[in-house]
């Protein structure tokens, strides 16, 4: 049975999802249950990637039903019971970290670098080369800016604590 190790997941919002790309998933994932006895897992939103991986777990957690989904929200502090009741359908715990309630935009940021905080591994889909698309500064003021890639974000803040990556692009 596994242990409190803890892993997370994050990756760009689209993916090229193949059945190669969700074997490999989920033999991944499956050697960090046996092999590393990694009982928690950690889910953010708004990406394929965490969807895909969701998925994979849950079905892993009929052979492995120790295992524990967690959904970290980056929104939504408080949350009504039928809405949490929703989500506990899926994940067997949610919730939102306190220190980001007044982050704003970067309240995606600050939950990844929650997630992997509490990680001993990081299962990601990260292309060290993908750029978001450009984006206006506003509708007055044409000029265009190129934002930063929050999987990059994320993926150098898990390099920079020594997490254990796992790049299954």
């Amino acid at each position: 049975m596994g242990t409190d190790k803890a892993c997370c997941f994050f990756g760009h919002r689209k993916i090229n999802e193949t059945p190669e790309l969700i074997e490999r998933i989920t033999k991944e994932i499956e050697f960090l249950i046996t092999e590393n006895e990694v009982s928690i897992f950690y889910f953010g939103s708004k990406s394929q990637f965490d969807d895909l991986c969701h998925k994979v777990t849950t079905e892993l957690k009929e052979k492995y039903p120790y295992i524990k989904r967690v959904y970290v929200r980056s929104a939504f502090q408080l949350i009504p019971d039928w809405y949490e009741n929703s989500l506990l359908e899926h994940y067997e715990d949610t919730y939102f970290p306190e220190h980001i309630e007044n982050a704003g935009k970067a309240s995606y940021v600050e939950r990844n670098q929650e997630m992997i905080n509490k990680s001993d591994f990081c299962v990601v889909y990260y292309d060290e080369n993908y750029a978001p698309p450009r984006r206006r500064n506003s509708r007055r003021d044409l000029t265009d800016y190129q934002p930063k890639s929050g999987t990059r974000l994320a993926y150098d803040y898990a390099v920079k604590k020594g997490k254990e990556i796992i790049n299954v692009l």
